[in-house]
């Protein structure tokens, strides 16, 4: 098996040093063996859960979701009703979201409306007002 040092695995993912010790210290990675010397060493194992790791964040799910959908990936009990089951409660989620920015963007483009837009004082500006509660 291919030994990695942090290093050569943050290269290999394009992972920083950092976060991976981070994750490693969330359970989001399992603990790695160590060398004689205390250097942490991986394996192609870890560049492929690292992997899992970007893409699952780049989706929209959590670490603790990430975590959940590693040890399950890990399951040979485990199957793909479950896993589509977080899917669409992350979908239901999203769905959420959208909803709450698309209200958020209607409220500050009313807000832009009515603000003079020009160089009259801030007191004049709807926006800024609105903020104060005024």
């Amino acid at each position: 098996m291919a030994q990695l040092t942090i290093g050569k695995l943050a290269d290999a993912t394009g992972v920083g040093i950092e976060t991976i010790r981070y994750y490693e210290r969330c359970h989001v990675l399992p603990t790695p063996e160590r060398t004689s010397a205390g250097y942490r060493v991986y394996g192609l194992e870890n560049v492929r859960q690292l992997k899992f790791v970007k893409e699952a964040q780049s989706l929209g799910f959590t670490l603790k979701e990430i975590r959940e959908l590693l040890e399950l990936s890990a399951s040979p009990e485990a199957d793909c009703a479950t896993v589509n089951k977080i899917a669409r409660a992350k979908i239901a989620q999203i769905d959420g979201k959208l909803a709450l920015l698309s209200k958020i963007k209607q409220n500050l483009e009313v807000l832009a409306e009515y603000c003079p837009g020009n160089e009259q004082p801030l007191q004049d500006c709807s926006i800024i007002n609105h903020l104060y509660g005024d």
